[in-house]
């Protein structure tokens, strides 16, 4: 269960996401990954790898603002960056051990979904229409 908890918590990330419109739903999540990039600052774990690495999320994030390409790059950095704190020993919770663990297995979830384009889950589901295409236009099989 701790290794299928955390790709739940990604499909579910990505199911809430979806109830936001295209194109403001890139945009926020430029902003959720400028958020995570700043998460391990408060432990300090790495010293001032730290601050570069948050400096990396940012731009990441920045130019995801029009790129969903660079919001899953930005998700694969943090999934790195888990899995280097977990075996650091520098969990994103401190007092939950295997935390940066979770976030590794969760991430690359989130990060897969940006890369796809952040599709609506929901419109996929319910008829085949690609995230924010209007009404009538199906996603055709390549």
């Amino acid at each position: 269960m701790p290794y299928v908890a955390p790709i739940l918590i990604g499909v579910l990330y990505a199911l809430a996401m979806s109830l936001i419109r295209a194109p403001h739903r890139r945009r926020f999540n430029a902003i959720m990954l400028a958020g995570a990039g700043a998460a391990y600052l408060s432990g300090g774990g790495l010293g001032g790898w730290e601050f570069l690495f948050t400096a990396a999320v940012t731009y990441c994030a920045y130019r995801g603002l029009e790129s969903w390409t660079f919001i899953g790059i930005g998700w694969l950095l943090h999934t790195g960056w888990d899995l280097v704190h977990h075996v650091k020993g520098n969990p994103i919770i401190p007092f939950a051990h295997d935390s940066s663990l979770g976030c590794a297995i969760c991430d690359p979830v989130i990060a897969l979904w940006c890369l796809r384009g952040g599709p609506s889950l929901i419109a996929l589901v319910r008829g085949g229409r690609r995230a924010g295409a209007p009404r009538g236009q199906t996603v055709r099989a390549r």
